[in-house]
C-alpha cells in the first residue's frame, strides 16, 4: 500500500472509526477539527492534529481550501472524507486527486452522477432496473407537474434533485397542498444544498427501506455485500438498521445485490457505496437513490460479513490492485444498529447540546459501540448530535434483540438528553419483534415519540445527582487550578490529555 499517512475529513465517531482503521494498518492519521472540537476525541486519538477554522462548518468542515491545505502541511498522501459534511462533494473529489493526494472514495464523476438524484433514475432506467414512478426531470412548472402528479393518484412525495437526509422533501397528502409544499420543499432545498430544483415520486404506502451494500474494484467489477434494512425512520431519517432484512429471502437477495451491482457498474463505481430500494406490500422492489459514500450503518454489514469496510476502502485506494474480501454466502447471523442522538423525544427530538456528566457504553458478547465522546465531553450545537452507534449481533434475530435490550438498559448518558428511551421501547413492540418493520412503524405505533416519551423516574435522579456531583467536581479542579497561578485549566488540561493520548503534533493552520 502506498499510503503512509491520511487526513480524516471528519469529526466525531466516523472520524474515530477511520483513525482506528488507520492504526489497524499501520497509517498515520491526521485529524483536523475546528473551535468546537479542540478537546474532540478524534484530536486525542490522531497522530496529528490541525485547527482548520471557527465552529461554523462552512468555516472548517466545509473548507475545502483549509482542508487541502492541512493536508499538504502535515504531508498526507490520502484524505478520507468519512461520511456527511464533503463526502459526496465532486468538487471537493476533484480537488483532492488534483492536489496530487489520493482519494478514498468514489470518483468525482459518480459522486457527481449519482448525485443528480434525475440523472441517477434516468440511468437507473436504461440499465433496466425498476424506479418509483416519478417525474423524468426537474419540476419546471409547478402546474404542469401537478397533472402529472395526479394521473400517478396521491400521495405524492416531493424530493430535492441535490438532495439527502429528508431535507427538501415533503408528503403531499392532496392536490391543494401541492403548491404551498413545493415552495417550502424548494426553499428548504435551497438553502440546505443550494440547489433548489424539485422532482416527484409516487409515494408508496407502508413500504420498507432496504439498501444493498456495494465495494466497486478499480477494474470495474463490482460485488454486493448483501442487504440493510432501515425501515425504522423518523422525518425521512434512518434511526435503527438490521441485516439481514426479516422480508428478504435468498432469491430476492440475489435479485436486489445483482441491481445494485449493475447501478454501480453503470456509473463507473469504485470504493464503498450504498444502492437505496424500496420495496412495496408485494415484495417488488425499486430503485430510490445511490449514496456515494460509507454510510452510518455501516457496521451492521460488517458484523453479518466480517469485511472491515474502511480497511477495504483503503485497500481499493492503495493502487496495488484489489481483490474482493471472502464474503460468507449468507448473513451470518443478525444485527441491529441504533443511532443514540443527543435529542429531547420529550421536545420533539429538538437537539440537546451540553456536557456528558455521565457517559459508560454497553459491553458484552456480540456488542459493539461506536462513539467520539468521552465522559466529561461536550457535544456541541453546531453539528449532528449523533453521539454514539450501537450495534448487537446475534446468531439469529431472536438472540439480538435480547443483547440489544441489555445493552440499552447498560448505555448510560448523563448531562443530556437522548434517544435511548425510544429505542427501548422499539424493540419491545410486538410489531417490530415480529418483523413488521415499515417507514411509518414509529408514527404508527409510537406516535407519542413526537413529544411524551416518559423517562424513569430512578434513572432521571440518578442522572441529576451525578450532573450535580460532576459540576461541583470540575468547580474545585479549577479554584485549585487558577489558585496556583497555572494556566487556564481548560488548555492545559486539553495538553495533557493530547499527550496521554498520544497526538504528537498540534498547529492552528492560518
Amino acid at each position: 500500500m502506498k499510503m503512509k499517512r491520511v487526513l480524516v475529513a471528519n469529526r466525531g465517531e466516523i472520524a474515530v472509526r477511520v483513525i482506528r482503521a488507520c492504526r489497524r494498518i499501520r497509517l498515520e492519521s491526521v485529524a483536523v477539527f475546528s473551535e468546537a472540537d479542540r478537546a474532540a476525541l478524534p484530536v486525542r486519538m490522531a497522530d496529528f492534529a490541525c485547527l482548520i477554522g471557527p465552529a461554523a462548518p462552512g468555516e472548517s468542515y466545509l473548507n475545502i481550501d483549509r482542508i487541502i491545505a492541512a493536508a499538504h502541511r502535515y504531508k498526507a498522501d490520502a484524505i478520507h472524507p468519512g461520511y456527511g459534511f464533503l463526502s459526496e462533494n465532486p468538487v471537493f473529489a476533484a480537488r483532492v486527486v488534483d492536489e496530487g493526494l489520493t482519494w478514498i472514495g468514489p470518483p468525482a464523476e459518480a459522486i457527481s452522477l449519482m448525485g443528480d438524484k434525475i440523472a441517477a433514475r434516468r440511468l437507473i432506467t436504461k440499465q433496466g432496473v425498476p424506479i418509483v414512478p416519478g417525474s423524468d426531470g426537474p419540476i419546471t412548472d409547478p402546474a404542469a407537474a401537478l397533472a402529472e402528479a395526479q394521473k400517478a393518484g396521491f400521495p405524492i412525495l416531493l424530493k430535492a434533485v441535490a438532495g439527502g437526509g429528508g431535507k427538501g422533501m415533503r408528503l403531499v397528502e392532496k392536490p391543494e397542498d401541492w403548491i404551498a409544499s413545493f415552495e417550502a420543499a424548494a426553499r428548504e432545498a435551497e438553502r440546505a444544498f443550494g440547489d433548489g430544483r424539485m422532482y416527484w415520486e409516487k409515494y408508496l404506502q407502508q413500504p420498507r427501506h432496504i439498501e444493498i451494500q456495494i465495494l466497486g474494484g478499480p477494474d470495474g467489477k463490482a460485488i454486493s455485500l448483501g442487504e440493510r434494512e432501515c425501515s425504522i425512520q423518523r422525518r425521512h431519517q434512518k434511526v435503527i438498521e438490521e441485516s439481514p432484512s426479516t422480508v428478504v429471502d435468498p432469491d430476492m437477495r440475489a435479485r436486489m445485490s445483482q441491481a445494485a451491482v449493475t447501478a454501480a457498474q453503470g456509473c463507473g463505481y469504485i470504493g464503498a457505496g450504498t444502492v437505496e430500494f424500496l420495496v412495496d406490500r408485494d415484495r417488488n422492489f425499486y430503485f430510490l437513490e445511490m449514496n456515494t459514500r460509507l454510510q452510518v450503518e455501516h457496521p451492521v454489514t460488517e458484523a453479518v460479513t466480517g469485511c472491515d469496510l474502511v480497511i477495504e476502502q483503503f485497500r481499493i485506494a492503495g493502487g496495488n490492485g484489489w481483490t474482493p474480501p471472502p464474503l460468507p454466502p449468507e448473513p451470518f447471523g443478525h444485527a441491529i444498529e441504533f443511532r443514540i442522538y443527543a435529542e429531547d423525544p420529550q421536545n420533539n427530538f429538538l437537539p440537546s447540546p451540553g456536557t456528558l456528566s455521565v457517559y459508560r457504553e454497553p459491553q458484552g458478547p456480540g456488542v459493539r459501540v461506536d462513539s467520539g465522546v468521552y465522559q466529561g465531553g461536550e457535544v456541541p450545537v453546531h453539528y449532528d448530535p449523533l453521539i454514539a452507534k450501537l450495534v448487537v449481533w446475534g446468531r439469529d434475530r431472536t438472540e439480538a434483540i435480547g443483547r440489544a435490550q441489555a445493552a440499552l438498559e447498560e448505555f448510560a448518558v448523563g448531562g443530556v438528553a437522548t434517544t435511548i428511551d425510544v429505542h427501548r421501547r422499539v424493540i419491545a413492540h410486538p410489531e417490530f419483534v415480529n418483523g413488521n418493520t415499515t417507514t411509518d412503524f414509529l408514527p404508527r405505533y409510537l406516535a407519542s415519540t413526537d413529544g411524551d416519551a416518559p423517562i424513569d423516574a430512578d434513572l432521571r435522579r440518578a442522572l441529576a445527582v451525578a450532573a450535580t456531583l460532576y459540576t461541583r467536581r470540575q468547580t474545585e479542579r479549577r479554584s485549585r487550578t487558577v489558585g496556583s497561578g497555572s494556566a487556564s485549566p481548560e488548555r492545559s488540561d486539553w495538553l495533557a490529555a493530547a499527550r496521554r493520548e498520544g497526538v504528537r503534533r498540534w498547529s492552528v493552520l492560518n
